[in-house]
């Protein structure tokens, strides 16, 4: 009687097949389970891979036929003094020539004989996207490009980019109070500071060409 206990109550060894067949088994599983995480991983990377490839959004054409960029005759207005005009051709010489065609309003060239001078400063500054301002000792001293200056303040006072200031010649001491608020290309270096004015016309035309699309869609 206490033998038959005994042996009810031992449990059955496991064959020894069977318990390699399990480990086989569940080797298996691993080894599949490694095999699903690689190939969802290198999935994963191929379309990182892909998307780095895209070109960025931020190069939206501003010369396409349909730009915002077409909405004003100019690109940008320079203001200056008379006595800086050699050195204004040199600068709006290097921005058309650019392949972008950069469209320049210069007064002495572009402006309409026999129109009064405060109606031809006016409507420069709202027909154009962008204000550079060559300030110069002779443009401190010069009240119409004062003039001109606040009438690019007054029409986008807080539009990044619109406004230009351009330093030739003056003292950081002497840059204008009502420009302060704003950054300014020194032109101790010339060739750098004219890429920075034409990288800086341009970044707000392809901004300004951006929003516009991104309103219509």
């Amino acid at each position: 009687m206490a033998g038959w206990v005994r042996r009810l109550l031992q449990k059955p060894k496991q064959n020894s097949s069977s318990a390699g067949s399990s480990l086989n088994t569940k080797q298996s599983r691993s080894s599949s389970s490694s095999s699903s995480v690689t190939t969802a991983s290198s999935s994963t990377s191929s379309s990182a891979a892909s998307l780095g490839q895209l070109s960025p959004a931020s190069q939206v054409s501003i010369s396409s036929s349909g730009s915002t960029r077409w909405a004003k005759s100019y690109d940008v207005c320079i203001c200056h003094s008379n006595g800086d005009f050699e050195f204004v051709e040199e600068m709006v010489s290097y921005l058309e020539s650019q392949t972008e065609g950069i469209r320049c309003f210069l007064q002495l060239r572009d402006a309409m004989p026999g129109s009064a001078i405060t109606t031809e400063l006016c409507d420069a500054v709202q027909n154009s996207h962008c204000w550079v301002l060559l300030i110069t000792p002779s443009f401190l001293e010069d009240p119409w490009c004062r003039y001109q200056m606040h009438q690019a303040l007054a029409e986008a006072p807080m539009a990044n980019g619109r406004t230009i200031p351009v330093l030739k010649g003056i003292d950081r001491r002497d840059y204008p109070r009502e420009l302060r608020c704003l950054y300014y290309i020194d032109m101790t270096r010339k060739e750098n500071g004219f890429r920075q004015i034409k990288d800086t016309i341009l970044r707000y035309l392809q901004e300004l060409c951006r929003s516009t699309m991104s309103r219509i869609e």
